[in-house]
């Protein structure tokens, strides 16, 4: 159990860096945050943790309050389900090696899906690598990078919807955990667990699910996204006013990777607050 303390606004609990599919390294990241007006945000990146530290430094700098997070990757069924974790002990074996094999899969299936489209277009491997940071986690955002440079495609959204997407002859599946799993690894490393983007286009998770997951400790939904559809962020918000849930908002901030902009949507600061409040595997860096 941390302090109260007072929490400055705007906040952004959804951030990415080029530790994993952003297109700028943590300090840039908060960097950026901080020039869109925000003060107390969250780094997310894609299952690793590799960015707190830089994060912190920066974040420290600019005056702002930092809950290192991550979005953990985890899969129901035919769809990708994303956690976002909070304040979890990053040296937590259970959740360390979750995410192992899923940087490991990620990295087997990057490589697995080059191969399928060197077959055909003018790509090679190092042409991916040349999009990722040390330590990055690879991923499909920089295949899709790789084929924006090569001229094959327009943009991200593009290589998404046309080389990359899972319906098509060069995607392999990733391992993902089930969603309980998931939110029992974050919860059990002493962080807290909240849905990101629930609303989407894939339509909300079965009430089942979504009760076996609130079993295994999740705290809430990121209702405030852009890629949330608005009837059916109407009956979470619902859910969550019954259940009393922490409700978030944030921008889901890739850099140049997404037209997403820093604080498009925000967290209330007293959400932020329960956030700290229950967590208890790390610490928010406070300015």
């Amino acid at each position: 159990m941390h302090g109260t303390t007072h929490i400055a606004g705007p906040c952004d609990l959804h951030l990415h860096s080029s530790q994993s599919d952003g297109t700028e390294p943590p300090a840039q990241v908060m960097a950026s945050a901080h020039r869109h007006g925000l003060r107390t945000v969250a780094l997310t990146d894609h299952d690793t943790t590799s960015g707190w530290a830089e994060a912190a430094d920066a974040a420290a700098s600019l005056d702002m309050l930092l809950l290192p997070g991550m979005e953990l990757s985890s899969r129901h069924e035919w769809r990708s389900v994303h956690l976002l974790g909070y304040l979890f002990d990053p040296d937590d074996a259970t959740l360390r090696d979750l995410t192992s094999r899923i940087r490991s899969s990620r990295l087997e299936r990057a490589r697995a899906m080059a191969d399928r489209i060197a077959r055909d277009m003018d790509l090679t491997w190092e042409d991916i690598l040349a999009h990722t940071s040390d330590g990055a986690t690879v991923g499909r955002p920089h295949i899709a990078d790789a084929l924006v440079s090569r001229g094959l495609v327009r943009d991200r959204s593009e290589a998404f919807d046309s080389i990359l997407h899972p319906g098509g002859e060069y995607y392999v599946a990733l391992y993902a955990p089930d969603p309980v799993t998931a939110t029992a690894a974050i919860v059990g490393a002493g962080g807290v667990a909240i849905v990101a983007h629930p609303a989407g286009r894939a339509g909300l998770l079965p009430a089942p699910l979504t009760e076996r997951m609130l079993d295994a400790g999740l705290s809430g939904f990121e209702l405030g996204h852009r890629e949330n559809q608005p009837a059916a962020t109407r009956s979470l918000a619902r859910i969550c006013r019954d259940r009393d849930l922490i409700v978030t908002g944030s921008s889901d901030y890739h850099g140049m990777g997404k037209p997403n902009l820093p604080g498009e949507h925000t967290t209330a600061p007293e959400m932020v607050q329960r956030i700290i409040d229950r967590a208890h595997g790390s610490a928010p860096v406070y300015p």
